[in-house]
């Protein structure tokens, strides 16, 4: 077949990805769709995987990915005649302590808010289904019927020829070379066989996908890890439907295969593959091929897996399997539009769970390349969560190798990544630590999350039930609420949008109504055309064609590139990236006014200086961008300073806040008064899957002003229908019981829905949840306090109360519990 000189897509790499996502566009878009892959079909990691199937994630929509790919693969043999080796044998995981007992029990609650059946059992039960398992330290195990395991090449060649069936051309032994490129975009494709012009690139291309994104300037931060196991010879008394095992206190995993065992594990001391090439490159021609075998490495997990079954110290060993994976700096996939380059598209980094993901993945890849937008809230995965950061290779691979030593450790709430730290600090950052600071990292930032006092050591102590941080919070919050606190939240993510059509591009990009006066700023969500939230921020406009936007941390890339993306091409709008320019510190609580009026000249009365405004006024001498604006439900502000002068002006606070008992506060108190306050969170709360109406936002929606914009046709179409669900709070009065999100949420019995996010106040003295409650016939006021609810707690039932309005006001400094 001759290669073709035109086609609208082109998809590159033939693993399981490339494969699904040229399956998908063929069949579900009947698109002009070309795959490349340079050596065959399945020859660079797809061959090797392992092939277990599990399905179940903390992102209901990622679990949602998961389950389609079980789905796809139950019936991919019919439609292609070609056979999968999909078994649907279930899977047992197993616990042998109290904390991983605790985390199963959380899983199990999880399942069940996602549509799905996780069942506990008790050693017993589970060595019954296992007989040639030792169980007699076990406490307890999980099982999840419908998880399974097929064979990689299979799916793909299957795959590759349903592609092949609805339209898409294949081509093997086709080497990309590079990308010719105009203002921003690909143009054409360069291989080694010749030229492709094009609309658009998937690059799927696995191990390599790094190098191709580099060919059109897009960081793809992945790193390959040398990734063991064996294939055992016939083990007596193993049946053919034997479930697969999860043994992650003991780092391993078992699946039957043909009589034998595959056996393989995560250790914590795991080996990057250093190629030995100019920037860690993976050299072209790794077709088909393994690693030395390294048995010293891989004892680790042989002892521990004859403990758990002991026929394998009998058993010879037919093959060992070293091969090199993906895995990304935070231990989930990457698929999306790359910032970098407009009509690039990245589907990589799978963290060995290509397979379980691959039929998904292709499916929701698909979807975003001819709609331009994400199908589903995806941001767990998409590759707008890294920032220029992620470019240093040798940061990626040393955060990448814990990622991959914490695949099986108890996923203990509130963990913090501890390589590569300190990357990013703001100029307080030694003031900080003096004052006894224990830091968290948020895309490299160091940020304060709680403050030891006196006699306590500085640092995070990681349980199931309440940390050790759980007081000295309470005490940072009642400061807050009672006296006056600031906070370092100088790695917010920061805009300026200037030009003389600056206001009519964030018209059409914002849900609310940004284009007012100099010297007023607007909280509003950016929307995709679903309606969907894809961001939350706050505008400012400082001058009338200049506007100062202000966004979360995390989503720096992310909302930088979806703005940019959406300011018409003829339009003098100049987006300019200023985080690094100003420190943020925000001063909050109700001392905040007598703070800062003594030391600054500016009038800052609540007549001079009203919520909702912006300012330019001096404090220590230097020019500070004051925001009258909260996240914690007090009186305050946001002050972004020149970040050369944050050092001074915080001095200055402190000092002249003596007196009202100022002190630092960090983001743990935060989120607590966040909570109480009932202000969404987005990427939890709100997401691309949820609309204004159905997030109690619908007061921040200009749908009475004569403007369009971007998502208002989907808002107005759903306007005059009933909503199928809505976002509401819940209290629980047991203060033993943790909650943390996607605990089930039960109305007079029934499950309809679950928290998104959860917490403990500490004004309210209670365990507070936020999630939306989901009734197909419609959710109204009337419905949501007609029930009686609960929530499921690590499979616990606990009474709950409903909340439709905030549980704390300052207005009257009232609680309602």
């Amino acid at each position: 077949m001759t290669l073709p000189t035109h086609a609208r897509i082109v998809v590159i790499g033939g693993g399981i990805i490339g494969c699904s996502t040229a399956y998908h566009l063929a069949r579900d878009h009947k698109a002009d769709v070309v795959l490349l892959e340079q050596g065959a079909i399945t020859s660079g990691s797809t061959w090797h995987a392992a092939g277990l199937v599990g399905q179940l994630r903390s992102s209901a929509s990622i679990t949602r990915v998961l389950k389609y790919s079980v789905d796809l693969y139950k019936g991919l043999e019919a439609e292609t005649g070609l056979a999968t080796g999909w078994k649907m044998t279930g899977c047992l995981r197993l616990a042998t302590n109290q904390d991983r007992w605790t985390e199963f029990r959380r899983l199990a609650t999880t399942a069940k808010s996602f549509g799905m059946e996780m069942q506990l059992l008790s050693p017993a039960e589970a060595k019954a289904m296992w007989p040639l398992m030792q169980a007699d330290d076990l406490v307890g195990a999980s099982w999840l019927p419908t998880d399974g395991q097929a064979s990689p090449s299979d799916i793909t060649q299957s795959l590759a020829k349903g592609a092949r069936m609805h339209g898409a051309k294949l081509f093997e032994r086709v080497r990309v070379t590079g990308f010719d490129m105009k203002d921003g975009r690909i143009v054409a494709v360069n291989t080694d066989k010749g030229d492709i012009v094009c609309e658009k690139v998937v690059n799927c291309a696995g191990q390599w996908a790094r190098q191709v994104g580099a060919l059109a300037g897009v960081s793809v931060p992945l790193q390959p890890v040398k990734h063991q196991y064996i294939v055992t010879e016939k083990i007596d008394g193993l049946a053919a439907d034997a479930p697969t095992i999860r043994d992650p206190d003991r780092r391993t995993y078992f699946k039957e295969e043909v009589g034998g065992l595959v056996m393989g594990g995560y250790e914590p001391d795991p080996i990057a593959w250093e190629t030995g090439l100019p920037g860690g490159d993976v050299p072209d021609d790794w077709e088909f091929r393994l690693f030395d075998d390294d048995y010293d490495h891989f004892e680790q997990h042989m002892s521990e897996a004859i403990a758990r079954v002991p026929a394998l110290a009998n058993v010879g060993v037919k093959q060992m399997i070293n091969g090199p994976e993906s895995f990304t700096p935070d231990g989930n996939f990457i698929l999306g539009n790359a910032p970098e380059c407009a009509n690039m598209f990245v589907g990589a980094g799978f963290n060995a769970f290509g397979i379980a993901s691959g039929g998904g993945a292709g499916w929701v890849l698909a979807e975003w390349v001819i709609d331009g937008e994400a199908p589903l809230d995806l941001w767990t995965v998409d590759i707008r969560r890294f920032s220029g950061l992620h470019r240093d290779r040798q940061w990626v691979c040393e955060r990448t190798l814990e990622a991959y030593g914490k695949h099986y450790t108890v996923a203990f709430p509130h963990e913090e990544y501890e390589s590569g730290r300190p990357r990013i600090v703001s100029p307080l950052y030694e003031r900080l630590k003096a004052q006894r600071a224990v830091f968290g990292s948020k895309l490299g930032w160091e940020r304060p999350n709680w403050f030891a006092p006196q006699g306590m050591e500085a640092r995070d102590v990681y349980s199931m039930g309440p940390q050790n941080w759980f007081e000295a919070v309470g005490e940072e919050h009642r400061h807050v609420r009672e006296a006056v606190g600031i906070f370092d939240q100088s790695s917010f993510a920061k805009y300026e949008l200037a030009g003389a059509d600056a206001a009519k591009a964030l018209d059409w990009i914002c849900a609310n109504h940004v284009a007012k006066p100099a010297g007023r700023l607007t909280y509003t969500q950016l929307l995709n055309t679903r309606g969907g939230i894809e961001a939350d921020l706050t505008v400012a406009r400082l001058a009338e064609e200049k506007f100062y936007i202000v966004t979360g941390t995390g989503f720096r890339t992310h909302d930088c590139a979806w703005i940019g993306e959406h300011i018409g091409r003829e339009l003098d709008a100049r987006l300019t990236d200023v985080t690094e320019k100003f420190g943020t510190l925000s001063l909050m609580g109700p001392r905040a006014r007598d703070t800062l009026s003594a030391i600054t000249e500016a009038d800052v009365s609540n007549a001079g200086f009203p919520f909702g405004h912006v300012r330019e006024i001096i404090i220590a001498g230097h020019s500070v961008r004051a925001l009258r604006v909260t996240y914690v439900g007090e009186l305050g502000w946001e002050l972004h300073v020149p970040i050369a002068a944050i050092g001074e002006v915080f001095d200055a606070l402190m000092k002249a806040g003596a007196a009202h008992g100022i002190r630092p506060v960090g983001y743990r108190a935060l989120e607590s008064l966040r909570l109480e306050k009932g202000y969404r969170a987005w990427g939890s709360d709100i997401t691309p899957n949820d609309t204004p109406f159905e997030a109690g936002l619908g007061w921040a929606v200009k749908l009475r002003k004569p403007v369009d914009f971007l998502g208002r046709a989907a808002l107005e179409k759903a306007a005059g229908t009933p909503l199928a669900k809505r976002f509401a709070g819940f209290t629980v009065d047991d203060p033993d019981v943790v909650l943390l999100g996607r605990e089930t949420i039960l109305r007079d019995g029934a499950p309809v829905g679950y928290l998104t996010s959860g917490g403990y106040g500490y004004t309210a003295g209670k365990g507070i949840g936020y999630g939306y409650v989901r009734h197909a016939d419609g959710v109204c006021d009337e419905y949501l306090n007609a029930g009686a609810y609960e929530l499921v707690v690590a499979m616990d039932r606990v009474p709950a109360r409903i909340h439709l309005e905030p549980l704390y006001d300052p207005r009257n400094e009232r609680v309602k519990a």
